[in-house]
Formats: structure tokens, C-alpha cells, sequence
């Protein structure tokens, strides 16, 4: 068990790290915007943060991941842990949406309707977004199987976190539309509306 002492420690080291990652990205986001992300290099995104582009690709494995992985997925699965274990598991991740948008700044919806625009508009990050799907329907299927008590490989487990990623690709694509969504409400009112409907069973 961690002493205080090296709680202290461990938590300043998170906190650089994020502060680190944060950087990278915000800086990619400008000059992608100020010289498309062809016209960018890994060498130029890493000068910007001032650090190096070893540095870079310990946060990000790919120059496409630096759009694609922001920490919204952290803070998603970070409330869910904090949602009260009665909930069932889909009213659990309607909530946990509903926490972590709530902790985004301005500046992060500026970021994120930046990287949907990217994301649907460059095809390398495209192709790239495939696998993150991937990650992230694990990432999920994790979270839910620590709810429940089950294995993450367990069918009903891996079904409800496919079908719940799938519902919030549906109602938000094309990403140009959010994109658009300046405060980012209706998109994600949206996906609220889609999962209670797949909470209801999806009845016709």
C-alpha cells in the first residue's frame, strides 16, 4: 500500500502527465488548423509542446491518435465507477455521459468538435478511428464487466458495450454535424434520447 507520502507523488506525476498530454494535442489542433494536418509533422507538433518527438509517441502511438484520444474517455469511465452500483448498467453509462460532458471546459468542446470535423474529413484518421472503436468498445465492456461481476468476454457484457458505442456512432454521424453543434448540447442530447431507447428494449 502507497504511504502518503508517495500518494503525493504518484498524483503530481498524473497530474504532469496530463498537463503533457493536454499540451501535445492542443498544440497539434492549432497547427493542424493553421496548416492542415497533411502540412504537419510530428517534429512540429512536438517543438510546439517543447517536447520531443520521442515524447509524443509515448502519449500518442500515431499522429492520427493525437485527434482521435482525448481523456473524455477517462472521465466517461471514471463516473461510471462513481454511479451507485443499483443502477442498471445502461442508466449507469446515461449518467456517467451526463458527468463527464459536465467537466468539459469551452476551450475541450472547441477541441472536441475540432477533432470530430478531423476525424470525418481526413481519411487517414478515418481508417485509424476503426481501431480506436475497437479500444474503446474493450474499454467498455471492461468497465461494465467490473459493474456486474462478470468477465469482460462474457457475450451479454461485450453485446450491451457494442451496442451502446454503436447507438452513440449512429446519432452522431456524420460528425460534421457535431462539428456544427457549437455548444455540443443537441448531439449529445441526442445520444441521451438514443439510449433510452435502448434501455426501453428498442420496441417499434
Amino acid at each position: 500500500m502507497l504511504g502518503a507520502g508517495e500518494r503525493t507523488r504518484e498524483g503530481l506525476r498524473e497530474r504532469k502527465k496530463a498537463r503533457t498530454r493536454a499540451s501535445i494535442r492542443e498544440h497539434a489542433l492549432r497547427l493542424f488548423r493553421e496548416q492542415t494536418y497533411q502540412g504537419t509533422t510530428v517534429e512540429q507538433i512536438a517543438a510546439a509542446a517543447e517536447v520531443s518527438p520521442s515524447t509524443f509517441f509515448r502519449y500518442f502511438p500515431t499522429k492520427e491518435d493525437v485527434v482521435l484520444r482525448d481523456d473524455f474517455d477517462a472521465r466517461l469511465f471514471e463516473a461510471l465507477e462513481r454511479q451507485p452500483p443499483g443502477l442498471a448498467p445502461i442508466s449507469a453509462i446515461r449518467a456517467a455521459v451526463k458527468d463527464a460532458l459536465a467537466t468539459l471546459t469551452p476551450q475541450e468542446w472547441v477541441e472536441f468538435r475540432e477533432s470530430a470535423d478531423l476525424s470525418f474529413s481526413v481519411p487517414e484518421i478515418r481508417s485509424r478511428a476503426l481501431d480506436e472503436l475497437a479500444h474503446t468498445v474493450q474499454l467498455m465492456a471492461d468497465a461494465l464487466a467490473k459493474r456486474v461481476g462478470r468477465a469482460p468476454d462474457d457475450l451479454a457484457v461485450r453485446v450491451i458495450a457494442g451496442a451502446v458505442l454503436g447507438v452513440i456512432i449512429t446519432v452522431t454521424m456524420p460528425w460534421t454535424d457535431l462539428a456544427q453543434d457549437k455548444g455540443g448540447e443537441d448531439a449529445f442530447r441526442r445520444v441521451d434520447e438514443a439510449l433510452a431507447l435502448l434501455e426501453a428494449g428498442l420496441a417499434l
